[in-house]
């Protein structure tokens, strides 16, 4: 099977102190670490997973510049095939229909089997996979939990819904899935493997490789744009009720008729 894993690489929360740029339209990008968007790192453990069970290749493709190469490699680290850049000073500023555009004409490239993303982007939203679904014409499923190839062109798969209940589904390959978080673990990555792949040559495919028109990627051709970014009012912080089970329940009901919540 032919697998085509879309990554995507962003700011790590988790080793940045996140500020807005004079402007208020944006983050301050200057001195910020990146990695791997967390939730399409469970997507390239769950291709090669299904690699593992039914043979082929995984591709992971990213769009970008020159620094998205560090995911592309970490990923090959992590047992991809191959990493792919699409990389042009056109595609700076493009919404997440411009980045399904871009994908869907690298897919025309190819021939795979199944595509993957991430169930979100950390910094975005979750609407590339069902817009790369669409324009592809390719059955599309979000937030799934779990995937098995069945025989014939076929997976049977489970997504997670409201409430905690589970929904199982039949789907025809070709299709595009996103990858809940949760879904496996993702294996670990060493330097020595990081060192392996340092070297390896990264196709690189431009707007003209992929025959992109200018109008229908970049800034002007989005339809969504970003105009203010703000950081949310303090609260008054959380009541903390001590005492025993039944204590504490006769307190939250206290509560809860004094500020209306109860009748």
């Amino acid at each position: 099977m032919e697998i085509l894993v879309c990554a995507r690489r962003v700011p790590d929360t988790s080793e940045n102190e996140i500020q807005l740029n004079s402007e208020g339209n944006d983050i301050d990008r200057e001195d910020l670490v990146y990695s791997i968007n967390e939730p399409d790192n469970y997507a390239v453990e769950e291709a090669l997973q299904i690699v593992d069970r039914t043979g082929g290749n995984v591709t992971v493709v990213t769009v970008g510049g020159d620094d998205d190469e560090e995911i592309l490699r970490r990923e090959m680290a992590m047992g991809a095939n191959q990493g792919v850049l699409l990389s042009d000073p056109m595609f700076e500023g493009s919404d997440g229909q411009g980045i399904a555009a871009i994908l869907k004409a690298y897919v025309a490239k190819g021939s795979f089997d199944l595509i993957l993303t991430g169930v979100q982007a950390e910094d975005g939203g979750a609407q590339v996979g069902g817009m790369l679904a669409a324009m592809l014409d390719y059955p599309f499923a979000s937030l799934v939990n779990s995937v098995e190839v069945l025989d014939g062109n076929k997976l049977k798969i489970c997504r997670e819904i409201e409430g905690g209940n589970k929904e199982m589904n039949e789907i025809d390959l070709p299709c595009v899935l996103s990858i809940q978080t949760g879904i496996n673990e993702p294996r670990y990555v060493g330097m020595r493997g990081i060192r392996q792949v340092a070297s390896a040559q990264l196709p690189i495919f431009s707007a003209t490789d992929l025959a992109i028109d200018r109008g229908s990627v970049g800034e002007g051709a989005a339809k969504v744009r970003r105009t203010e970014y703000f950081v949310p009012g303090v609260g008054g912080g959380a009541e903390m009720l001590n005492g025993k089970r039944e204590e504490i329940v006769d307190k939250l009901i206290e509560l809860m008729k004094a500020k209306g919540g109860l009748n």
